[in-house]
């Protein structure tokens, strides 16, 4: 079977991290490509749940400009982290 090669870009850290991954469980990064695109071809989709972080959606994001915003004009209240502690 001829051999292509498929050239992804990608944080320099996030590959670092996965080629760890991928030796700790025993393949290399292109075994793991290749894992993942036979198994989309086989599936006929991606083999995982694909879905947005909700912290980024709109209205999230305007509470959060809001609420610098007041903290910008001296507006707010220092909290003090308490953990709860288990008995």
């Amino acid at each position: 079977m001829a051999q292509t090669t498929l050239s992804v870009r990608m944080d320099e850290d996030v590959k670092s991290r996965f080629d760890a991954f991928c030796a700790e469980v025993g393949m290399n990064a292109s075994v793991a490509v290749n894992i993942f695109v036979k198994k989309t071809l086989l599936e006929q989709r991606i083999p995982f749940e694909i879905s947005a972080d909700p912290f980024w959606n709109e209205a999230n994001q305007a509470v959060l400009r809001r609420s610098v915003a007041q903290l910008d004009i001296g507006k707010g209240t220092v909290h003090e982290l308490m953990e709860k502690q288990d008995d």
